[in-house]
């Protein structure tokens, strides 16, 4: 089955609107994992907007699923992230003015550098996912770092309108069979929903895919709980 990882960013968000302690982070990710998520992910950004370090290490210590970290290839999130010891790092791009992450890693422009951020991390025993928009000289240079996964990055196909969207799709399509032929697993998020999501789900090889923003606005209305099994369900359908 495609396995589901949820992301809990926005529970934060909510959260830090009254700079208080509701709704309770830990207790959004235990519901998460008891609706049968894979994977909690959470994204400790240089500025804290949402995730504090606090938060990682609670999670660290009380989950029973993955977590997967997403973070910028600094030198202080890097030693956080070797102290916390995540299943899984995600490197993402960051920028202080950006809503959300706007777009993939420029892992090619950077492969010495991120190689050794990777090989520090798999010393370690954490396994390393590279964030890139589904371009194959991404792929291959995430695959020159020695990374185990690259998630690709959905939210051109999520924003896409009906003429372009077939498009973006074959982008998807395509970097996921050279991501696959050049060793790496390969995941998919950003943007996507219950609305969207069964043709990504369908690309061959998919292994997981991290979604967020969809699941927590749509708890609103449905509970977080049926939000999440919910997406577990399409993913369900599209394995069979």
């Amino acid at each position: 089955m495609i396995e589901l990882g949820v992301n809990i960013d926005h529970v934060a968000t909510l959260r830090e609107a009254r700079k208080g302690k509701e709704p309770d982070l830990i207790a959004a990710a235990k519901v998460c994992e008891l609706a049968g998520a894979h994977q909690i992910t959470v994204h400790l950004r240089q500025d804290r907007r949402h995730i504090h370090d606090a938060d990682v290490r609670q999670l660290r210590d009380v989950l029973q699923v993955r977590l997967n970290l997403e973070m910028a290839a600094t030198d202080d999130i890097i030693a956080i992230a070797h102290c916390v010891k995540p299943e899984v790092v995600c490197l993402v791009p960051e920028n202080r003015r950006e809503v959300t992450t706007e777009g993939g890693l420029d892992v090619a422009g950077q492969v010495d550098r991120l190689t050794e951020v990777v090989k520090g991390f798999r010393d370690d025993g954490i396994k390393v996912s590279m964030f890139i928009d589904p371009d194959l000289d991404q792929v291959e240079a995430s695959a020159e770092t020695g990374a185990n996964f690259v998630e690709l990055h959905t939210g051109a196909y999520a924003n896409a309108d009906d003429l372009d969207r077939y498009n973006e799709l074959e982008r998807l399509v395509q970097a996921a069979r050279r991501a696959v032929n050049s060793g790496l697993v390969f995941n998919a998020g950003h943007g996507l929903t219950v609305r969207n999501l069964r043709p990504v789900a369908a690309i061959p090889g998919l292994n997981e895919v991290n979604i967020g923003h969809s699941i927590i606005s749509r708890a609103v209305f449905l509970g977080l709980h049926a939000a999440v099994a919910e997406i577990l369900d399409i993913l369900r359908e599209c394995t069979k």
